[in-house]
């Protein structure tokens, strides 16, 4: 796990948006799995303004959403499709055959939840998995106590996760179930780029990388994968025990691994 902090928020937007840049210049048909919230936004806006300024070309990339709500139309303006919409897709040249989503509509969720697993298999799989993490080390949708070898499925929220969302949502109540990729959907992703920052992620940040390996933090899982980059702002940093350590690491890195 490769821990990269730096001084604020915008800066994890740019850095981690100069990752997702660098990929799809080298590959153009580059498979990205996506997230939605508050801590991608910057991502997003970094990628929309590479795509404007150096003409970063979208449209040979195939997308992989990681979750929506059940039951909630796409065009309503806290359903995931909208935020993508507004932040990403609707600002730059992607193909919309290209764009998929976890279904949330129809008779047979769960057959539809293998056929989205399907899908990412036959596009090649995932190169590269954008993440956020929640307060209490949720990843996804994949709430504490979720199975570290989950894949795509139908999932209830926690109060605290549901309170956590209500800003999209005014008076309206916010939807029970989900439909998420799984943490081992998720593990499966060939690079896995995770971005958080403020101090109410601290706690979490810090169980991620440095707590034991539990479902009860399903952002751990992330310590078993070969390739998973974690870039964090100041805040989100303070509780880590071995900061100093991981400044030193990018200080210090071979030529090769710039």
């Amino acid at each position: 796990m490769e821990v990269i902090i730096v001084p604020a928020a915008p800066d994890v937007g740019s850095a981690a948006a100069g990752i997702i840049s660098r990929l799809v210049a080298a590959k153009p048909g580059a498979i990205l799995g996506l997230a939605t919230g508050a801590s991608v936004e910057r991502v997003y806006a970094g990628l929309v303004l590479a795509h404007g300024r150096n003409a970063l070309d979208f449209s040979g990339v195939t997308t992989f959403n990681l979750d929506e709500y059940v039951g909630l139309a796409r065009s309503h303006p806290a359903s995931f499709h909208a935020f993508m919409e507004e932040h990403f897709l609707g600002r730059v040249n992607i193909d919309r055959r290209r764009v998929h989503f976890p279904p949330t509509e129809g008779g047979d969720l769960p057959v539809a939840c293998e056929k989205f697993e399907h899908d990412i298999r036959a596009a090649g799989g995932i190169d590269l998995q954008l993440l956020g993490i929640g307060r209490d080390g949720h990843l996804g949708f994949n709430e504490p106590t979720s199975s570290l070898a989950s894949r795509t499925r139908i999932k209830t929220l926690t109060s605290a996760t549901r309170e956590a969302n209500r800003s999209r949502f005014g008076e309206k109540e916010v939807p029970l179930h989900v439909v998420t990729m799984g943490i081992g959907t998720i593990l499966e992703a060939r690079h896995c780029l995770l971005v958080a920052d403020g101090p109410a992620k601290a706690d979490a940040v810090a169980r991620m990388v440095e707590g034991p390996l539990s479902a009860m933090v399903p952002a751990s899982a992330l310590q078993m994968h070969p390739r998973a980059t974690i870039i964090v702002d100041e805040a989100a940093a303070a509780a880590l025990s071995l900061r100093d350590y991981y400044r030193e690491i990018q200080r210090n890195k071979p030529g090769w691994q710039q």
